[in-house]
């Protein structure tokens, strides 16, 4: 029995929360669809109802061999929904996705040192006016 000639493959490298990088492959006949590639044109991040851009995912599965079932939701205004979209807007979903991680996390480090420098400030000031004592750790 013959192979088929055409054994092609893409590979997408994801990110992880914790830093770490993975690499999926794919393995289809057809090429993968890139984020610029446009679908039904909606962007999966944009609440149909309010308008804000705070649509998340809540849960997802494969639907076919290029179709995702999503069900979305929005915190803003509790719309939700389950679909099924292909795979080029679920990657410019992801992408949006990531976009936003990225800003939640420069925005926590931010908050974190400014809060750090904060509680150092009291604690100098503490110090130097003799308001810590030994018991007091």
């Amino acid at each position: 029995m013959r192979q088929p000639a055409d054994n092609s493959h893409y590979v997408k490298r994801v990110v992880l929360p914790s830093g770490r990088a993975i690499e999926v492959v794919y393995f289809d006949n057809t090429e993968p669809h890139g984020p610029e590639a446009p679908a039904d044109g909606r962007d999966l991040h944009l609440c149909p109802d309010c308008e804000r851009d705070l649509v998340y995912p809540v849960e997802w599965e494969e639907a076919t061999s290029t179709h995702w079932e999503v069900l979305l939701r929005c915190p803003n205004c509790e719309w939700s929904e389950v679909d099924v979209f292909d795979q080029g807007t679920v990657d410019r979903f992801d992408l949006e996705l990531d976009r936003g991680t990225e800003q939640v996390m420069r925005d926590l480090k931010r908050l974190v040192q400014a809060n750090m420098e904060e509680e150092v400030d009291r604690f100098v000031k503490a110090l130097d006016s003799d308001a810590i004592w030994p018991m007091d750790f």
